[in-house]
């Protein structure tokens, strides 16, 4: 990852062809057009690729969470569980629904643990929110179970994990509404996109209408559709289709690419046994983008990953010091510092998240390593990177 490293004539072609007809809307103008339909034709091939009914592109994968919660129906006041160990879009979608974040703790995965999520059930518990991290899944058989028991809504976060899979079963169509993004550096980009999938109509329809100001996209007459619901804009322009459907097209050669790679360096890491790897519940579904280990401690942790970056294996992450993905460094939502006041904070059933305490998920993530796979090594640059590697664990 990311997608950009494959920029290509065929990217170039489906942009092309939208330039050529002067329609970069995604709806309407249909003789303009010539037949180029980028965002639908994304849309039908992901759908396809997924397994899924159905599927909505977006303009980010933010907006795809916001149009995930409008249209399962989470709003004021419910609860969303949601892990610590995150992009920081997970919760900002939550609060800006009106609901309530609920942080419980991860397990070796690196993901929600089941079980912990049971423990922070309240009566108003409405919805789940599994984030599948770094490229591979929660342990989504047993969080889909739960929810289905509980009576909760499951939402999955995949922004991070497209073309992974549990089971032969792509993540993203384990709950009510699976999410996507296309944003600059994920596995395939569009520049700035997203997507919602579900196999339920009724939840697509709502979605296809939130996204686009409620309109009910009934007819061919665009002035005359219909408004059954309030909604925003979060539609995505064909020239950023145009880039995401050729992108799309390499995702098979993407994955197996990733996966080559991240075998190589965790066979040069597996030599030392200071090293253990995040769980992966389903080893061959992984779509390898990070390659995630532990080191028995948090300072031994720290400086290897400066050690790592410092010899030339950039790309080395030390979340738990990360701004954008860890609770720990989240001031801005401790001190709810917002631009307005947020429902959440009227309604007087704000938590205190300057008290949040997930010390299960600090042990891991203290102690934890999450190394980029690149598209674009060559051979002998991924040579060079595993020697670094080699001596950089060698001094532990």
């Amino acid at each position: 990852m990311p997608g950009f490293e494959w920029f290509g004539e065929e990217e170039r072609k489906e942009v092309q062809d939208v330039l050529n007809t002067g329609v970069l809307f995604r709806y309407g103008f249909d003789a303009a057009r010539q037949g180029h339909w980028k965002a639908r034709t994304f849309e039908h091939e992901l759908a396809r690729r997924l397994g899924a009914a159905h599927c909505l592109l977006c303009s980010s994968g933010t907006a795809a969470l916001s149009i995930a919660l409008a249209a399962c129906g989470v709003g004021a006041g419910d609860e969303v569980i949601v892990p610590p160990f995150t992009f920081v879009a997970s919760f900002e979608a939550v609060l800006g629904a009106g609901a309530v974040p609920v942080f419980s703790e991860i397990d070796e995965t690196l993901c929600l643990d089941p079980q912990a999520i049971e423990n922070r059930l309240t009566p108003r518990s409405k919805a789940v929110m599994v984030v599948h991290m770094c490229g591979a899944m929660a342990r989504i058989d047993e969080i889909a179970a739960l929810c289905t028991r509980k009576g909760l809504i499951l939402i999955e976060d995949t922004c991070q994990s497209v073309g992974a899979s549990f089971g032969g079963k792509a993540l993203g169509t384990f709950g009510q509404m699976g999410c996507f993004s296309f944003d600059p550096v994920k596995t395939i980009t569009c520049g700035e996109g997203g997507a919602v999938v579900t196999d339920s109509a009724e939840r697509y329809k709502t979605a296809h209408a939130f996204a686009d100001h409620g309109h009910d996209h009934t007819g061919n007459d665009r002035g005359a559709e219909g408004h059954p619901i309030l909604g925003y804009n979060y539609r995505i322009s064909e020239l950023n289709a145009a880039v995401g459907v050729a992108q799309l097209r390499k995702l098979d050669a993407i994955l197996a690419t990733q996966r080559a790679h991240k075998a190589a360096l965790k066979a040069a890491m597996s030599e030392f046994p200071q090293v253990s790897f995040r769980s992966l519940p389903d080893e061959s579904g992984d779509s390898a983008t990070f390659l995630s280990f532990m080191l028995p401690e948090e300072k031994p942790a720290r400086q290897t990953a400066r050690d790592l970056n410092s010899a030339g294996a950039d790309g080395c992450f030390y979340y738990y010091d990360n701004n954008w993905h860890y609770l720990r460094q989240w001031h801005h939502l401790k001190q709810m510092r917002a631009a307005a006041r947020l429902p959440v904070q009227l309604s007087g059933s704000c938590p205190d998240y300057s008290r949040a305490e997930v010390p299960r998920s600090d042990a891991i993530i203290a102690r934890n390593i999450s190394m980029q796979i690149k598209l674009a090594w060559t051979p002998e640059q991924l040579e060079q990177r595993i020697a670094i590697i080699r001596k950089v664990l060698g001094k532990l």
